[in-house]
């Protein structure tokens, strides 16, 4: 009597709603994920306006200097470099001595920096490393020599501990109207601030040799000015290129009296990199300034720096700014049709409450999801969009500048105006970097653009993630809770009064029965991660075209499924013999789910937009995947209508046919083949980008484990 009148023991809070979740995984799945959704599909109305954290900045606060003279100055060695006539070594060399020249002209200390081309090749060992990490090729030679030109102008009111990076490329093989405009708005600038006084940092104007491309020379220059190293490189310098050393002095000897530095020379530390490039096709409206900020592995530089590039080009130099777009969304009529319902919402919202700010208009929340859609696509990608990108693997905030005149720039009234306008902006960013006293750090470092003026942060964008990976745990404990509870259940059955002692070990042992399911999961990832090792061996074959290799990848990734299937697996493959059937597939979901939590919060912490779209393709498969012949056996439309979308589901998770299925859907492209996504992997692999190494170690044994679990015994 005493013990059935004992008080029991009150649950804690946390506790007693940790018990409500798992009993309701089902509800709660269905409500968080269609949560995650729509607020994905809200960021657009989220998004808020951009401004300028940081007040040391100051842009516009004073008067452009730039004049005339140094446009007529730099229209000069625009026509000195289009009428030189490059069509051998000796014209090459001639270029680069031009520029200097003009460079040395000015005051500044002049080097040229001797690089080779790198070699942008996949090796498991090198993965973790930057993408050009000096990896030269066997047969080098001088002629593959490219030389980066740097010009430096030391601060009269700077200690020479920090300093501004402007980047031009070059290519001295096939000179372009583009890249001569462009060189030609940064030694406008630069002529400028070589004679001004209130200049507190380095100024440092590196003409990149781009005709081993962009993103290799600068990231050469970086790799020495950030970290010198005395390898092949200066080896093969020194002992094969002695004549091309000699040709180069030959080319110099006309002006033996300009100031020209050997060796490498030094500035301080980078506040601030700007890549100027100009665009040779014409946009016929007005004068355009395209902003690239997407780095390796998602990485932005801080949103202060491109809000004064915002300001200072609408707001004073009348400029039209664009960044990237997913085009083919603006045509969607879904997407319209919800960007009309937002606003109808917005106008009922404010009817309501003047005060309350929601909802924007249809056609400006369709480009802004276009936008979304292409900065999450893009800074998933964890490619860079341009040469900026070298810069920031060395925490160094930069961006390209990419300006579009909106006509022809042969007639030289409108070359002016052009390079006038193009100067000044720049002349007005580095005056507010200049005025920095520490690096950018008061504005944001994660964020999503929806316009060049509107962005969403961090704290806005991650709710969405959250909401769709939420389910997972809950998921996960709800099944694993099943399972025991089956497995007490069958032995509740079986036991006798003799054997109660032993049916209470018996339930201890069953409850971490879980491992056997947990070693064939870690059979099917250490699959990925052959799989992911595998395109290194296919790539040394030679004479092998994109598609060759694609099915050669697919044969080697089935037969080592097999093996590692029955290495690993094997003896869970036993234990089912005697264990029942439904348990093992159950366990087998629930540890699935597990390890898809982990491996998506993982990657959310490396690159937020793969874990973002990652979630979306793999969070719906894991959730619903349900043997397929307990559905059919059911007969009932609920099982069908779940098969069907198993399959669905199961089709589009898998990573081939995503890129076709995406690719046709927002490009239209109709000449889709498998060699295609071959080249989209050698992209990822060759720039280091962790999206590789989810696909390849979480999502594809994930997208496995789902499949096993459809077409499971049961």
């Amino acid at each position: 009597m005493a013990e059935s009148d004992a008080p029991k023991l009150k649950l804690r809070p946390i506790v007693r709603l940790g018990i409500f979740l798992i009993s309701h995984s089902l509800f709660v799945s269905v409500v968080c994920f269609t949560a995650g959704v729509l607020a994905l599909l809200l960021l657009p109305v989220l998004a808020k306006n951009t401004y300028i954290s940081e007040n040391a900045l100051m842009p516009g606060s004073a008067s452009n200097m730039l004049s005339n003279h140094d446009v007529s100055e730099a229209n000069k060695l625009v026509k000195d470099l289009t009428n030189l006539k490059l069509r051998s070594r000796v014209s090459e060399i001639e270029s680069q001595r031009l520029i200097a020249q003009y460079m040395s002209d000015l005051g500044a200390e002049v080097t040229h920096h001797k690089f080779y081309p790198q070699l942008n090749q996949f090796h498991p060992l090198h993965f973790f490393t930057s993408p050009d990490s000096g990896n030269i090729g066997k047969n080098v030679s001088c002629s593959s020599l490219g030389i980066n030109t740097v010009g430096i102008i030391r601060a009269p009111r700077g200690d020479g501990k920090e300093a501004i990076v402007l980047v031009t490329s070059y290519n001295p093989m096939k000179i372009g109207m583009g890249e001569a405009f462009s060189l030609g708005i940064a030694y406008s600038v630069f002529s400028l601030l070589a004679r001004v006084t209130w200049l507190a940092k380095d100024i440092v104007w590196l003409v990149a040799d781009s005709q081993y491309g962009e993103y290799s020379a600068v990231a050469a220059w970086l790799r020495e000015y950030q970290a010198p190293t005395f390898s092949r490189v200066d080896i093969v310098n020194s002992e094969t290129c002695s004549q091309s050393n000699i040709d180069y002095e030959l080319g110099q000897k006309p002006y033996a009296e300009r100031k020209i530095y050997d060796g490498f020379r030094r500035a301080g530390t980078m506040a601030a990199a700007l890549v100027i490039k100009v665009t040779e096709q014409s946009d016929h409206f007005e004068d355009s300034l395209n902003i690239y900020a997407e780095a390796s592995n998602g990485q932005m530089p801080n949103l202060d720096l491109i809000n004064i590039v915002n300001y200072l080009a609408v707001h004073k130099q009348g400029l039209q700014i664009k960044v990237r777009k997913m085009w083919s969304l603006l045509h969607c009529s879904w997407l319209n049709t919800l960007g009309a319902i937002f606003e109808s919402l917005g106008h009922i919202a404010r009817s309501l409450n003047p005060q309350w700010k929601f909802g924007i208009p249809a056609a400006e929340y369709v480009e802004g999801t276009a936008t979304l859609a292409s900065s999450l696509y893009y800074q998933g990608l964890g490619v860079p969009t341009g040469p900026h990108g070298a810069f920031r693997d060395y925490q160094i905030d930069a961006i390209t500048l990419e300006i579009s005149p909106k006509v022809s720039l042969a007639k030289m009234a409108r070359r002016t105006e052009f390079l006038l306008r193009g100067g000044r902006l720049i002349e007005g960013v580095i005056r507010s970097v200049n005025n920095l006293l520490e690096k950018f750090h008061q504005s944001f470092f994660l964020y999503l653009l929806t316009s060049p003026s509107k962005f969403v942060s961090v704290g806005v964008y991650m709710i969405s993630f959250a909401l769709l990976v939420a389910p997972l745990p809950i998921v996960a404990a709800s099944l694993h809770v099943a399972a025991c509870n089956f497995d007490y259940n069958q032995t509740k059955e079986k036991s006798t009064p003799q054997a109660s002692s032993a049916s209470k070990v018996d339930v201890i042992l069953n409850s971490w029965k879980w491992l056997k399911a947990a070693r064939k999961v870690f059979a099917f990832h250490l699959w990925g991660a052959v799989v992911s090792v595998l395109p290194y061996f296919i790539g040394q074959i030679p004479d092998l075209t994109p598609t060759t290799s694609f099915i050669v990848w697919v044969l080697l990734s089935v037969c080592s499924l097999l093996a590692s299937y029955l290495i690993l697996g094997s003896s869970f493959s036993e234990a089912s013999a005697y264990e029942p059937q439904k348990k093992e597939w159950i366990s087998l979901k629930s540890v699935t789910i597990s390890a898809a939590f982990i491996g998506l919060s993982l990657t959310s912490i490396i690159n937020f937009a793969t874990a973002e779209i990652g979630a979306l393709l793999i969070v719906p498969i894991c959730l619903l995947a349900r043997p397929l012949k307990l559905d059919i056996n059911s007969r009932k439309l609920r099982s069908f209508i779940r098969a069907a979308c198993n399959l669905v589901l199961g089709l589009i998770g898998f990573p081939p046919a995503t890129y076709v299925l995406l690719r046709g859907v927002f490009e239209g492209s109709s000449d889709i083949n498998v060699g295609d996504f071959w080249k989209w992997l050698e992209t990822l692999w060759a720039w280091n980008s962790a999206t590789y190494l989810y696909l390849g170690i979480v999502h594809l044994p994930c997208w496995a484990l789902c499949i096993h679990i459809l077409f499971h015994h049961c």
